[in-house]
């Protein structure tokens, strides 16, 4: 199905929600095959808009179906590297290309998102703090909110923030800035694989974007082989207590399936969208 304007997702979601039909992004890298129907969206030029906000100004207004090559001959510069044929859409659920270092997620440049969630509720994601709870304006963010900053306060999220490189599929460390970087909601759809939410827009502030950077560190999702590794007795310390690995291995499995339940129960969107 081709999303030639805004009303075409809503339309989708309701139409994939009534049937039981997986809703999937087509272009996501490495796309994971589902058991069940699929409905692949793919975005229209209808639905491919840039545009600086002010004259002069640093933020740019982006549809998802702009085209990175397009970002870069519009002027944003810093997109240069990036596969100019890849939609902003791809691009912002592509784990590979959405791996900045733990808690510098603000290295995207995206400071403002709109998402449509399963349900059907249209969210926007922007900078949050406690003295700037405007992001909060509807019941479903009231709830989904609290609920992922609980889970990125206990022990899984602690230990996955150890490393470096972010070793979970879905980048809770949004909520845990490193220091000198803004807390943002936007982020937490950074290489969602199209697992998460439907994104409509985004605002990207070219002043604070180093996409590039997303793609420098090698990706490393522990899950499934360490875990097959540990059932079948080949654990890395050959039984004298689980490493390090094992324990991030776990905590990111963890974290992955709490995130998933939080922001798609009703397993609209695929689980996962991109394989590894």
């Amino acid at each position: 199905m081709v999303l030639r304007q805004p009303a075409d997702i809503h339309h989708a979601r309701r139409l994939c929600r009534e049937y039981g039909v997986c809703m999937v992004l087509e272009g996501v890298p490495e796309p994971a095959s589902q058991p069940g129907p699929v409905l692949q969206l793919r975005l229209g030029r209808e639905l491919a808009a840039c545009q600086r906000l002010d004259p002069g100004g640093s933020r740019w207004f982006v549809q998802p179906g702009c085209l990175l090559g397009e970002l870069e001959a519009e002027g944003l510069a810093c997109f240069a590297d990036l596969p100019p044929y890849m939609t902003v859409a791809a691009w912002l659920a592509d784990r590979r290309q959405c791996n900045w270092p733990s808690g510098a997620t603000a290295a995207s440049g995206i400071v403002h998102a709109s998402a449509l969630l399963s349900d059907g509720v249209s969210v926007n994601l922007g900078a949050f703090s406690a003295d700037n709870r405007k992001p909060l304006d509807s019941l479903r963010l009231q709830k989904l909110i609290p609920a992922l900053f609980s889970l990125a306060g206990g022990g899984d999220a602690g230990i996955c923030g150890e490393h470096r490189a972010w070793p979970a599929r879905y980048r809770l460390d949004a909520l845990l800035p490193a220091p000198g970087n803004t807390l943002n909601l936007a982020h937490l759809l950074l290489g969602h694989g199209g697992d998460l939410a439907w994104v409509e827009w985004v605002v990207i502030d070219e002043a604070l974007a180093d996409p590039a950077a997303g793609a420098e560190l090698l990706l490393e999702l522990p899950g499934a082989e360490l875990t097959e590794d540990v059932g079948g007795g080949r654990g890395g310390d050959g039984g004298s207590g689980p490493c390090d690995a094992v324990n991030a291995a776990r905590a990111a499995q963890e974290i992955d399936a709490a995130v998933k339940a939080l922001f798609d129960p009703d397993g609209l969107f695929p689980h996962p969208g991109q394989q590894f």
